[in-house]
């Protein structure tokens, strides 16, 4: 059975590409040159996207390390103001 099912799919498959072929409104190098435009066209939009992509991540990345900065500079703000503030205490 699935032979079967297998086969008429490839046999309708054959005939969409055949008709396809008889009713396409280009001719064969027309329509490959059209091919090749827009899948070089596809090629530089994914090009682009990932370049803006990289480019939105890194600064992500530098405002997550600004922040981490200011942070550790709190922290050690706020420990070293409890040291002095236990040295005062203890003379």
């Amino acid at each position: 059975m699935e032979k079967n099912g297998l086969s008429n799919f490839l046999l309708g498959l054959g005939v969409g590409v055949g008709i396809g072929m008889l009713f396409a409104p280009k001719s064969g190098q027309e329509t490959r040159e059209m091919i090749k435009n827009k899948a070089g066209e596809g090629s530089d939009f994914i090009k682009q996207r990932t370049s803006e992509l990289k480019d939105t991540a890194s600064e992500w990345v530098d405002k997550g390390k600004e922040a981490a900065g200011r942070q550790k500079e709190t922290l050690t703000d706020a420990v070293e103001a409890g040291k002095q503030a236990y040295r005062d205490a203890v003379s």
